[in-house]
């Protein structure tokens, strides 16, 4: 993965996780480095964050069980100067169960949102959403349609949906801590940068390493479990 590569592994993974992580903009990175005696270009460490990014998604298909609450809102990115939507799905604990990035804020991305997280993750026993009607008839149709599917025989009882703006504060209050790191990037320049980024700060910003026998990892902690 880093043979051929100028810079050591560590200095990579460094700049790599202090910048999903921390409030940092690229060109804080490089006079970080510099002041360490490390000449890198913050166009370098841009690429670096494009390219070992995705890695830390695939930790989310191995982490332990998501709860059976979740709850499920979208919030808004800018991209160029255009507001893009950011669906998101945490867990009663604060895990992020699903994402999905688009241009879109409507029934046919919400369906595709709520598959790809029953799909992953399985069949929740409650959903608490906004007063979105839309995200209500999504999450309906995609139930329906997933026990019809089933071929377990078993008898599916189907998914509790709560409206309730106050119930839904968890992933208000969540929404901050993304476009808290989100702020000091100055914007996206395309959806594949966003996505890319995004999907890292899931991973890194959000302590999504913990396990039962060390619940509350650090931020280095937790990244070399991520990148182990």
């Amino acid at each position: 993965m880093f043979k051929g590569r100028q810079f050591d592994r560590s200095v990579i993974l460094l700049c790599v996780r202090w910048y999903l992580a921390y409030n940092l903009s690229l060109r804080d990175l490089e006079e970080m480095m510099a002041e360490r005696g490390i000449a890198v270009d913050h166009t370098t460490i841009h690429r670096w964050t494009i390219r070992f990014s995705p890695m830390l998604i695939e930790f989310n298909r191995r982490k332990r069980c998501v709860t059976g609450k979740w709850h499920v809102d979208e919030t808004y990115i800018k991209v160029r100067g255009q507001w893009m939507y950011l669906y998101r799905a945490i867990d009663s604990v604060g895990d992020t169960v699903e994402f999905l990035f688009g241009q879109h804020r409507d029934l046919t991305a919400a369906k595709r949102f709520f598959n790809k997280a029953l799909e992953r993750h399985g069949r929740p026993d409650r959903v608490v959403i906004d007063g979105s009607q839309t995200n209500r008839e999504a999450i309906v149709s995609c139930d329906t349609t997933n026990r019809l599917q089933d071929c377990s025989r078993r008898q599916l009882k189907p998914i509790t949906v709560r409206k309730s703006r106050y119930l839904n504060n968890q992933i208000e209050q969540d929404h901050r801590r993304i476009k808290r790191r989100v702020r000091p990037m100055l914007g996206f320049k395309s959806t594949a940068t966003a996505r890319i980024i995004l999907s890292g700060i899931e991973m890194m910003r959000k302590r999504q390493a913990r396990y039962a026998f060390n619940p509350n990892p650090s931020l280095a902690e937790q990244f070399a479990i991520l990148a182990a």
